[in-house]
């Protein structure tokens, strides 16, 4: 090689430019650089990620070198790594007048108006760079590629990484990007077939099975998930991701004794992880071993006293027990660190009425249903609770406000038909009903107790029985 000849290399010129540089700057000295060790010792901040140094040098190179399009056009970009995409402007337009068949130009003009919004301007200049030097197409799609890719515009990087694939096919790295890019803009279907490509070539990434059992996860396909983390942790078992989202999607399963062990092997690589420490005690509470799920509830505490999970978990250990005191120490506080959570205040709600406080119940109750409309063991406890207490009748006109407010809920209009019903109301009855088995039928088996056969008239009778509810 040439450099070899002459005993030295291009790294190495660029290591003495930039020690020059600091050498310079350390001892508040004056030196001349000439216009290609300023293009070094730039691109080399640049590229370590030093945009103050990099300014400095760029700054110091246009006093030297004022006319040099290369140090103007590093000045750009140096601009853009400081956030200063206006300014960039300014010089690239100068630049265009100066060097019009520069691509590098258009890409750094594309890559300024990409960072103030201007997608479509970006895209133009992006176009308008791969016109003018059909010599270097692949190059320039890399840099188009590269820059929308920080920018995080992917719908729209997507083209020209076509583009890219078609140019550099063996370049199998691109398909990788392709695949990420369609998960980004939620094309499932494109992700999975453009990683199992990138796969097929490099079996052994397992970023890329990592990838694929977050989109198999969220478009529902757990089993599918599960074995694509298992490849991940086969080619990489430290990939603790993986590890903890398995954890979750076999806790999600109600396979817990599945999920503990996959919990205590994720904890030994993330021993700090309060989260996966919560976790790992439900599943032991789900299979009645207290003592542990009490240890990894309180170990979790410890380490996060703020995190509200943990003492929600004791709440309902101490719920399911028997002992509602206790748990209303442990929910009161799980509100008050997250008072947001429906589900914490439906479970302090039932520990209230376990203790005969109905007024305290009905009002979490309330609280829960601000917060989800929907959540249907709420409708159907706070129904048990007012038939139970006698309030069906003065609760009709709360409910019906409540109906007004929320629309077309199924647990409202369920209770509405059973409240209606027993009042004798046998229109708004049938009227409420029909909504809420057009909405969720199954959900009528929760409320089944709430619907006395003896109270139907025959047109209820028909309605429950054309859908096989009775």
């Amino acid at each position: 090689m040439e450099e070899e000849k002459y005993g030295y290399s291009w790294e190495e010129e660029v290591k003495h430019a930039v020690q020059k540089f600091e050498r310079m700057k350390r001892n508040n000295e004056s030196y001349f650089f000439d216009v290609i060790e300023f293009e070094s010792i730039i691109d080399y901040y640049i590229e370590i990620n030093n945009p103050l140094k990099a300014y400095e040098a760029a700054a110091l190179a246009t006093k030297q070198h004022p006319n040099s399009v290369s140090i103007q056009l590093r000045k750009a970009k140096v601009m853009l790594d400081k956030g200063r995409a206006v300014e960039a402007l300014k010089i690239l337009k100068k630049l265009e007048n100066i060097e019009p068949g520069n691509h590098e130009i258009y890409i750094v003009k594309g890559t300024a108006m990409g960072m103030l919004g201007d997608i479509n301007g970006a895209r133009k200049m992006f176009d308008y760079a791969l016109s003018i030097d059909s010599d270097e197409t692949a190059n320039i799609l890399f840099s188009i590629v590269s820059v929308l890719q920080n920018l995080n515009y992917y719908e729209q990087l997507i083209p020209y990484l076509l583009r890219l694939i078609e140019s550099e096919p063996n370049f199998r790295a691109h398909l990788y990007d392709l695949a990420y890019a369609y998960e980004k803009i939620e094309d499932f279907d494109n992700a999975i077939v453009h990683y199992l490509k990138y796969l097929e070539d490099e079996p052994f990434s397992d970023s890329a099975w990592y990838n694929l059992g977050i989109i198999y996860n969220k478009l529902d396909k757990p089993e599918k998930a599960l074995e694509a983390y298992d490849y991940a942790l086969a080619v990489n078992s430290q990939n603790s991701f993986a590890l903890f989202n398995k954890g979750n999607i076999l806790c999600n399963l109600e396979r817990y004794q599945e999920a503990i062990p996959v919990y205590h092997e994720y904890l030994e690589n993330e021993p700090e992880s309060f989260e996966a420490m919560t976790y790992l005690a439900e599943c032991y509470e789900k299979t009645d071993e207290i003592i542990l799920a009490k240890k990894y509830y309180h170990d979790a505490i410890e380490l996060a006293p703020e995190y509200a999970d943990p003492w929600f978990g004791l709440g309902v250990i101490e719920l399911n027990a028997g002992n509602p005191d206790d748990s209303l120490i442990f929910f009161r506080k799980a509100v008050r660190l997250d008072d947001e959570n429906p589900e914490f205040w439906y479970l302090l709600g039932k520990a209230h009425y376990v203790k005969g406080e109905i007024k305290s119940a009905l009002t979490c109750f309330r609280e829960a249903l601000k917060l989800d409309a929907y959540y249907d063991e709420v409708w159907c406890d706070l129904g048990k609770i007012i038939q139970k207490e006698n309030f069906a009748s003065k609760a009709i006109p709360y409910l019906e406000h409540a109906y007004k407010v929320t629309g077309d809920v199924p647990g409202i209009n369920y209770l509405l038909a059973s409240f209606y019903l027993q009042s004798g109301n046998h229109e708004n009855a049938y009227k409420h009903l029909s909504l809420a088995v057009e909405m969720d039928r199954e959900l009528f088996k929760d409320f089944v107790d709430m619907f006395p056969t003896a109270l139907m008239s025959d047109k209820i009778t028909r309605l429950l029985e054309k859908n096989d509810l009775i």
